[in-house]
This record gives C-alpha cells, structure tokens and sequence, in this order.
C-alpha cells in the first residue's frame, strides 16, 4: 500500500471533545474507528517504509505505543503483519493475497488481456504478464499455449509466485527499480541455482540488471527451469513508470533462443506497447510529435 504519512488520518486517545472529524460522513454509528486504526497501520507500511517499529508506526498516525503494539500483535496473530528481528514488522502474505483479489479485477489485467491473447494466438507460445512484489514476481495473467508440445509449463496461473532473479520478467521489473531500493532489494535476494543458467552471483546479476535497463528488454535462457526460454518487454504508466512486464514462454524443443529473441521479440514489445497505451503511457517521441 502507497499511502503516505501525510495522507493518514491521525488519531489520540482519548479524543478531545469536540473535535470534529475531517469528514461528516465518519460520525456515523457504522463507522468503526477500531477497524479505521488497523487499516491505518497497514497502510503505514510503503516500498519506501517496508519494515517498521511500532515507535515508527505509532508516532506516524498519532497513537499510544501500547494501543498501537495491541493492534499489530492482532495484525500479526492474523497474517496481515510478520513480526522480524529487533521487533520489527513488515506487511504479511494475507495483504498479498488481498491485493491479488484486487488485483485479478483492475484495470491492468482487464486492459492487457486481449492483447495477451492475441499474441499467444499469433505466436502459439504461453504470454504472461506479472508485477514484482519485493524478490519475488507475481503472476496477474497468464495465457497458456495450446501446442501439445508446449513442455514444461511449471503449473503456474495468476496469484503464482517466482522470484525475481530468474526470471526475464522478474530481471526487468528489477532493472527498472529506482537505485536506492534495487540496492536494498538484492541485499535481501541469496540466488540458488534453479536450472542450468541461473545466475548464483550477486556482481553477475547486477551486471545482468544493468544490460536489461540498458537494452530495455530481458532474456531466461534456461535460468528458472531446464529447456525454458523466456523474452520479457516492460509495462509502463503514464508516468513513465515500469509497473508490469509481459513474457512469452518456450520450450528449447519447439525454437530456439535466439529465433524467439529476433523473430518474436518485436511482437512482444508491440504487445507491452499497447497495454502500456491503454495505461496512459505514450512514448517522448510521440508526446513531442502531438504538441
């Protein structure tokens, strides 16, 4: 969650009489300001903020440590919160599965399906599109080939996770993370080999990362899975952020890498183009064209 501290209702206790809330609409007797809190904690946590304390928390929103150490250790006891070293928290895997919920009927996904469609038409392989979510990536669509000679396929479906440091779109979305937060990322990743070209070498990696940013698309030769190629191009929004990456996925029996990357590539990007466009990202030469 994005929310930033400035955005985040602050609350005390007890409440000083008559203080009206910002909003008419929260007097209401339906309202519960207990739920309010919670929600509040959650949203405390951000991609610049992913590890707090409850100091940080409770000086953020305005609220006792005691109500607030209550509050997390219940977020904890239910999944929404994981409790780390030094007594420190970060978000948990239900917060995930949440916006996984969401995310399965947003925009994006909604946007990019008929064009991943169309690509796994055109190319007969599998197309998948994922967001990243800390070391790992997150499937939001997946649209499997129908060749009986597809090979593995890893059984793998929106809501599935993989990390990052192997796959082309997990390379991508990490190449295009800014500085700061790529550094403090793979500090976190321990790369262990998951087929014959995973890349085990932080300095190899970040080399790697640095060639996807450059060339603005990623290569899987065979780094997840043996006899798995994979090409992946980025999702962009309006703001010129990479927010998704798109994939097509090949067994080494059906092409080979380097007539996936050169005969296929150039569909694929057109494919990220077009979700990017339905986003509302257009590219500098094409915003400087229509002034």
């Amino acid at each position: 969650m994005s929310t930033s501290s400035s955005d985040v209702v602050s609350f005390y206790e007890p409440e000083p009489e008559g203080e009206a809330w910002s909003i008419p609409s929260l007097r209401e007797p339906r309202y519960s300001q207990s739920l309010e809190r919670g929600l509040a904690i959650l949203s405390s946590f951000t991609p610049e903020r992913p590890v707090r304390g409850i100091a940080d928390v409770a000086d953020d929103l305005g609220m006792r440590r005691s109500t607030t150490h209550r509050y997390m250790s219940t977020l904890v006891a239910l999944g929404y919160l994981e409790q780390g070293a030094a007594r420190k928290y970060r978000l948990g895997l239900r917060v995930t599965d949440l916006g996984m919920s969401a995310l399965n009927s947003t925009a994006l996904r909604e946007h990019a399906r008929p064009y991943l469609e169309e690509l796994c038409r055109q190319s007969s392989y599998t197309v998948s599109l994922a967001v990243l979510d800390g070391p790992e990536i997150v499937y939001v669509d997946r649209v499997r080939s129908a060749r009986r000679t597809q090979g593995k396929d890893l059984d793998l479906a929106p809501g599935s996770r993989l990390p990052a440091y192997c796959t082309a779109m997990g390379k991508l979305l990490l190449a295009f993370l800014p500085e700061e937060e790529q550094r403090n990322l793979l500090s976190e990743i321990r790369p262990t080999r998951m087929g014959p070209n995973t890349i085990t070498s932080k300095s190899q990696l970040r080399a790697e990362l640095e060639n996807v940013r450059e060339e603005g698309f990623a290569v899987n030769d065979q780094e997840l899975a043996p006899e798995l190629y994979a090409i992946a191009a980025p999702v962009r929004s309006e703001s010129h952020e990479v927010v998704a990456a798109a994939s097509l996925t090949a067994h080494s029996s059906l092409i080979s890498l380097e007539e996936l990357v050169e005969h296929l590539g150039p569909h694929l990007v057109a494919t990220a183009d077009r979700i990017s466009a339905r986003l509302g990202y257009r590219r500098e030469d094409e915003r400087a064209g229509g002034r």
